[in-house]
């Protein structure tokens, strides 16, 4: 097993679980995985969600990146059937590698497999990962904007969800990047809905 660039620190008690033994992440992969705990635990907090289901996202948010900074043939290992380019595998091949270390929970590992594209069929710990994943407050684009979305959502998943999505499926157009079939069926299933919520 590839051993973690740096020994990953032990996160405060409010934001764990943590890093599996396992993960392969560089210093500040680790530091935004943390600003990732933290917004999802305050968000849990703030819609006063049961401890189990905030112990869910939590366990998503810290497997949802663990193999970010792993080497190509890591990636391989777990996730080469996976469809697009490789630089979208490090989901799959965390969802796999943590199926294969015993998570058993299908919200969880369908939250960190499909966190960079998006699922139709996501329950709420997958809609909460992707939120949070893009309102990380260090991310340098948009910041303002990113700021009020990630106020907004405890009273408001669905319409942020769609406001998300619709930002990242705009990026990839404008990018040139093909969208894939995930991708394609949650934004649709985001209009379907009206609100992005079931």
């Amino acid at each position: 097993m590839h051993s973690p660039v740096s020994p990953p620190s032990m996160p405060p008690p409010e934001l764990r679980p943590t890093l599996p033994e396992w993960a392969s992440v560089s210093p500040a992969r680790i530091q935004h995985i943390q600003r990732v705990a933290e917004l999802a635990a305050r968000w849990a907090e703030q819609m006063g969600v049961p401890h189990s289901e905030r112990n869910r996202w939590l366990r998503a948010v810290w497997l949802h990146d663990a193999l970010r900074d792993a080497p190509p043939e890591e990636l391989a290992r777990w996730a080469a059937t996976t469809p697009g380019p490789p630089a979208l595998w490090h989901g799959p091949a965390s969802a796999a590698h943590a199926k294969a270390q015993g998570e058993v929970d299908r919200g969880v590992l369908d939250a960190v497999r499909y966190h960079s594209v998006g699922l139709a069929e996501w329950d709420m710990v997958g809609r909460i990962l992707y939120c949070a994943d893009y309102l990380d407050p260090e991310r340098p684009f948009e910041r303002e904007a990113r700021a009020l979305l990630a106020q907004r959502l405890p009273t408001d998943v669905g319409g942020v969800l769609r406001d998300i999505a619709r930002s990242r499926i705009l990026h990839q157009i404008k990018s040139g990047w093909p969208i894939l079939d995930p991708t394609v069926r949650f934004w649709n299933s985001l209009v379907a809905t009206g609100s992005g919520s079931h």
